[in-house]
């Protein structure tokens, strides 16, 4: 919940109230992705606890597709998914933060760049501290998020809400419009995946894995259900679809400038808390392919105190800072939408693919439904990627391109490891 809780539920209203022009259709939209985030968590929880160790989705491919579509992930992972990820959100610290500081576009850029250094560093420390700060976090956002939404309600107008809940009689929606108003919401979902990287250095992750995902996607959809209700109790549809930051619109609404500051305040905590949980998981990736042989020996390593992947997290979080330089929160966000869910996709397949292939595997958890759970995972994955082709082309080829750019790395890797001497 602290990964998936970020900038998401403050930041798409707006966005997604420009594509659907009804209330009804809005929660339709939120409650999907709710159900594909399960369906992935329920799934992906069927590989995590049958191959429980450091590195989550790059593992569960090479065990179904081979060391290449690993490796490719594994690229795809440092060079474009989470660092765009973390940067995405860093920029997000940013639209919130510099109003409240008073900083210029220069100053707004070191505050996100200082964002990353202190997780890089914090997440340097090992799990343990990392888990620490996460949770601290994660309750601060929760018990904040609970707060504004008992103002909202309090404030807000049952009747008014309904007044707009099947928006004018006039307004009709487009696929391509519905597709457009997923990948905000999917952004708002994302990270459910992450805690599967660290199953290494949990205890009985066989257990624990399932729950977390299980647990942590049907609270978090709740929690996005009734966030939305309560802006559309206070706002009007018009007032959400005219600013992106809907949030502190509503609290302001409620409680006058007081409250905008409030919320503003909640918002770049629970991105911070975001941010905590990416850097904690995404760089288990790298190390673990290192270990393979399909990365830099150096990544391999852990420190001998913190048991951290420092190297890995440092690279991680350099990767970040270049993206925080180069790109606007839509573009990252939108990139890292695609991106990762073409590998989510090919992630749920391989369920099915090592149920034929590898029958005999032990799996203390099987995913529930099976195979329609997987099955609607794979459908929506294909709707995500193909909305993306239609509506940005031109990304979501150079996206593909840099994925496959990947391909001649993996074949240097190959090369060296098979000609490395031992020591």
């Amino acid at each position: 919940m602290g990964i998936m809780i970020g900038s998401g539920i403050f930041l798409m209203a707006g966005s997604i109230a420009r594509q659907l022009h009804s209330i009804a259709m809005v929660i339709a939209v939120w409650t999907l992705g709710g159900l594909m985030s399960l369906a992935g968590a329920l799934s992906i929880s069927e590989l995590g606890a049958a191959f429980p160790s450091a590195g989550g989705l790059y593992v569960y491919l090479e065990e179904a597709y081979g060391s290449a579509v690993g490796f490719l992930y594994g690229w795809s992972a440092i060079v474009l998914i989470y660092s765009n990820s973390v940067a995405a959100m860093a920029a997000a610290i940013g639209f919130y933060a510099a109003p409240l500081l008073g900083l210029g576009a220069g100053w707004q850029k070191g505050l996100q760049v200082l964002c990353i250094v202190f997780f890089t560093a914090v997440n340097s420390l090992g799990v343990s501290t990392g888990k620490r700060v996460q949770n601290t976090l994660t309750a601060l956002k929760i018990g904040g998020l609970a707060a504004m939404m008992v103002v909202l309600y309090v404030k807000g107008s049952a009747a008014h809400f309904g007044r707009n809940f099947f928006g004018p009689a006039h307004a009709g929606f487009s696929l391509t419009a519905i597709g457009v108003a997923l990948v905000a919401v999917l952004w708002a979902y994302d990270g459910w995946h992450i805690v599967s990287f660290t199953a290494g250095e949990i205890r009985n992750p066989a257990r624990t894995l399932p729950r977390a995902l299980l647990l942590g996607v049907v609270l978090t959809t709740i929690i996005y259900l009734l966030a939305n209700v309560a802006y559309y109790a206070v706002l009007s549809p018009g007032a959400i679809r005219g600013t992106d930051r809907v949030a502190a619109l509503a609290v302001q609404h409620a409680l006058g400038a007081k409250g905008g500051l409030l919320i503003s305040i909640l918002i770049i905590v629970s991105i911070l808390g975001a941010i905590n949980g990416v850097m904690m998981g995404a760089p288990r990736v790298n190390l673990a392919m290192a270990r393979d042989g399909l990365f830099f020996r150096p990544f391999a390593r852990v420190s001998r105190k913190s048991h951290a992947p420092v190297l890995a997290t440092v690279a991680q979080g350099a990767f970040a800072m270049l993206f925080t330089t180069l790109g606007s929160f839509r573009e990252l966000f939108t990139s890292y939408v695609f991106t990762s869910w073409i590998f989510y996709g090919l992630c749920v397949a391989a369920v099915i693919l090592l149920r034929y292939r590898r029958p005999a595997l032990e799996r203390p958890y099987r995913c529930p439904l099976y195979p329609i759970t997987p099955a609607f995972f794979l459908l929506a994955a294909c709707g995500v990627v193909v909305t993306n082709f239609v509506v940005n082309f031109r990304q979501a080829l150079l996206g593909v391109g840099l994925i496959l750019l990947g391909l001649p790395l993996y074949f240097l890797f190959r090369y060296m490891e098979r000609n490395r001497r031992p020591a």
